[in-house]
């Protein structure tokens, strides 16, 4: 194992004081238990959103919190749930009255512990809803899971829902806003590489240097398939044609178009996953009406991407549009 740290069991504690140490003009970090929020919490009369998961997936979530995004992001251990102490205490600094949305990506712990902190919140009488986000179309149960996994649409609903909560919209009209979003988009991830979890020292799976996995999860969870690598021209039509057909998106569609890396995957590659999905698109009669290309939520080193689309109105797009100031996404300020 080749890793910047500096021991395995202190990975997330240190990378946190970093993100205090570099963004202190954004966000402020908590110890014990551990959660980031934005440097001007409690928002009064404000909504807060808060959300979380596993580290290991940089910039999500902590990255993405600050004006217009989120307000709080609880990181777990590598690829473990947060707590729901953590939950509980993120969700406490961010009420500003307006009550507190949870986006929650579908995986049992997040879910279980998410809804722990929530009921615990309400008995303190602060108003809590909860989305989960269920986007993955690669398969239906997986390990860590009951149902379809929580990936990509994370990011949009975390971006659409901080600027409607920003704006002033009430927390029944922001929750409502997230199921919409969570409802409308659709993701698919592929690995040409597994990812080492510090504290495990290895590979999560092993892979043969001229193969792919098709459909994994942000956990390096076995996909749909393991085939020999294809050229991506064929893997964009693979992750696309499943995503397309799963909605059903339809010509006439426009979407917000996410080409996401899992944290090995050269930028000069995801440009071009993203002209291959522009053109496959096209062949569909479907806009790509805005886009991301980038590490957006990843597997720590592991060598791959996703792709994301939501089917997008001009609601959605005028709040994607909306000012966001965060240490990893930033526009309109």
């Amino acid at each position: 194992m080749k890793k910047l740290i500096n021991k395995p069991e202190d990975v997330v504690k240190e990378s946190l004081a970093g993100v205090a140490a570099a963004h202190a003009d954004l966000v402020k970090v908590h110890f014990d238990p551990n959660f980031i929020v934005r440097a001007d919490a409690p928002v009064q009369g404000k909504v807060g959103i808060v959300s979380g998961g596993g580290s290991g997936h940089e910039p999500m979530h902590g990255g993405f919190v600050g004006k217009g995004m989120l307000d709080a992001a609880c990181p777990g251990d590598v690829f473990t749930s947060p707590t729901p102490d953590q939950m509980e205490a993120a969700t406490k600094a961010v009420n500003g009255g307006a009550g507190v949305l949870h986006i929650v990506k579908n995986y049992t712990g997040d879910v279980m512990n998410f809804e722990m902190a929530a009921e615990l919140c309400q008995a303190e009488g602060i108003e809590v809803e909860s989305v989960v986000i269920d986007d993955d179309v690669a398969v239906q149960d997986s390990l860590y899971t009951a149902g379809r996994r929580g990936v990509g649409t994370t990011v949009l609903a975390e971006k659409i829902c901080g600027a409607a909560a920003e704006r002033g919209d009430d927390l029944k009209t922001v929750a409502d806003i997230c199921r919409k979003v969570n409802a409308n988009g659709r993701s698919m991830g592929m690995a040409l590489t597994s990812c080492t979890v510090p504290m495990a020292g290895k590979p999560t799976f092993d892979i043969g240097p001229d193969e792919m996995e098709i459909g994994i999860g942000i956990h390096g969870e076995p996909g749909r398939e393991r085939m020999k690598i294809k050229t991506a021209k064929e893997i964009v039509e693979m992750m696309g044609e499943a995503i397309v057909s799963d909605l059903p998106f339809k010509s006439g569609d426009q979407v917000i178009a996410m080409v996401n890396g899992m944290g090995g995957t050269p930028l000069i590659e995801l440009y071009l996953v993203y002209n291959e999905l522009n053109q496959f698109l096209k062949g569909k009669g479907i806009t790509i009406a805005r886009r991301l290309v980038g590490n957006y939520i990843t597997s720590l080193e592991m060598a791959g991407c996703s792709i994301t689309l939501l089917k997008a109105d001009d609601q959605l797009l005028e709040l994607w549009d909306a000012p966001v100031h965060t240490p990893a996404l930033r526009w309109g300020v």
